[in-house]
């Protein structure tokens, strides 16, 4: 590839790196830490593209931004940022940026990234206000890692169009508040948000609930109704647990989805369809559609644009920020403020979460209206956790299974969960993840803290605990007991 290229970042090692692999590819680059200089570059006119990091310390690229598109509103500009959080991704998109990349950042990614911008020829589009961003402060998404990352790219891309978005995730991984976020921060938010559950409504009335009736369409039906396709006009429309929507409703919607129209049941007025189409599922619909009960030209129709949630056992390093969070919320709620401990907050994350992140609120709301302290505590939680009906915890095979058998159980639980679909790549990693954990935190605890113990107990170098526990996080407490 060929261009130039101004890279604008406050850290020198990075700098260095990303001009001498861009160089390598054949751009000329100039480079800076400083947003003063960057502008006065722009200014000038030089460089095709731009690759700048967030935060510099005389200025933020997202503020730059704006004034950058009106005095060059062709150039493209890649922002990187170490905040990584869907606001962030959300303001990238809102103010124009080309491409926002989480750092750390994968340096094949920035090179094509860089290739694409300088290669393609797009419209920049103008931001929708030049108000100020959405704040950090009441984040419709909490979560900051390598998971999340990749839904909140691809929110941010979506963010100014109508494109139909098909949301899959397990029941409590928050897929009303992806598409919630889509909406309140898209060209339609000005509209009415409107969420309808398929598998809340009567199979019977969902084709009047989605497109309305005429007085005396049927039995029952004294007056005309709207449905939520015409009170979702010029807004979005979410159907929720799209797989439990019969096969009627579903040729219904196909039509509409085809025709961009439709007419409310017993009546011949046809009604244009000015709404955006946002539909989730917690099951396979894939497998639905084999077994017949899907029909796969509504599914290609709705799958435009997929986003998959991940469950919360494959993000488990969001559980700290995502307890505290929820603490704050029943705090605004009336609930008296909590603070939460290290040894808790471990505990919790070596939990399996079949209920996600649904399930974590409710125990933290419950920690906040029942604990009897100021800090909950790790026995607090494991207490809460084993009191549970549905606890947490994965349920033990009796007092006589060996481990390899628990493991495999649980292993089969989750493969079942994906149906005829594979589990994400990297899960070796992530179960011996999980097991380590609790073995390295229980041992520590069984030698009081004793790292030297602790290592000699568990058959491994010193160095390589001490390693484990800072990859880990986990705390270590001198001279506390298991038992």
């Amino acid at each position: 590839m060929e261009g130039n290229v101004l890279v604008a970042d406050d850290d020198r090692a990075i700098r260095t790196v990303l001009s001498q692999a861009l160089t390598r590819a054949g751009c000329r680059v100039r480079s800076t830490g400083s947003a003063t200089t960057l502008w006065r570059w722009i200014e000038e006119g030089e460089g095709d593209v731009v690759v700048s990091d967030v935060m510099m310390p005389d200025g933020d690229a997202l503020d730059l931004l704006p004034a950058i598109r009106k005095k060059r509103p062709d150039l493209p500009v890649i922002v990187m940022s170490a905040q990584n959080t869907v606001m962030t991704a959300i303001r990238a998109a809102e103010v124009g940026a080309y491409e926002y990349l989480p750092k750390p950042f994968d340096l094949k990614e920035v090179l094509g990234s860089v290739a694409k911008a300088l290669t393609q020829q797009t419209k920049r589009r103008q931001p929708p206000s030049a108000g100020e961003g959405p704040k950090e402060e009441n984040l419709p998404l909490i979560g900051r890692s390598p998971a999340m990352q990749d839904v909140y790219r691809i929110m941010a891309r979506l963010m100014n169009t109508d494109l139909t978005v098909m949301i899959q995730g397990e029941s409590g991984t928050g897929k009303e508040l992806v598409a919630r976020a889509l909406h309140n921060f898209g060209r339609r938010k000005n509209g009415p948000f409107v969420a309808v559950n398929m598998a809340a409504i009567p199979r019977d009335l969902i084709e009047s609930e989605l497109f309305g009736h005429e007085r005396g369409a049927f039995t029952g039906a004294s007056e005309r109704l709207q449905g939520k396709f015409e009170i979702a006009q010029k807004g979005t429309l979410f159907l929720d647990e799209i797989g439990d929507m019969p096969p009627d409703a579903q040729t219904r919607l196909l039509r509409v989805l085809q025709e961009g129209e439709y007419s409310r049941v017993g009546g011949r007025e046809a009604i244009r369809a000015d709404v955006r189409i946002i539909a989730a599922t917690h099951q396979d619909l894939r497998s639905l559609i084999n077994e017949g009960r899907f029909r796969e030209d509504l599914f290609y129709r709705l799958n435009v644009v997929p986003v998959r949630l991940p469950p919360l056992r494959e993000r488990l390093e969001d559980v700290p920020d995502l307890a505290r969070a929820f603490l704050r919320r029943a705090e605004t709620e009336g609930l008296p403020h909590k603070a939460i401990s290290t040894e808790a907050l471990t505990i919790l994350k070596q939990q399996s979460w079949s209920g996600n992140v649904r399930e974590l609120e409710n125990l933290m709301r419950r920690l906040a209206a029942l604990c009897p302290g100021d800090v909950i505590t790790g026995q607090v939680v494991e207490q809460e956790i084993a009191a549970r009906p549905s606890s947490a915890l994965e349920p033990s095979g009796g007092p006589n299974e060996k481990l390899g058998a628990s493991v495999e159980a649980h292993l089969r639980r989750y493969f079942s969960l994906h149906g005829g679909a594979l589990p994400p790549p990297g899960l070796y990693e992530r179960v011996i993840r999980e097991v380590e954990l609790p073995l390295i935190a229980l041992s520590l605890a069984a030698t009081q803290g004793n790292q030297l113990k602790a290592a000699d107990l568990l058959g491994i170098n010193r160095n390589t605990l001490r390693k484990k526990i800072n990859d880990l996080d986990i705390p270590v407490t001198r001279g506390k007991k298991l038992m």
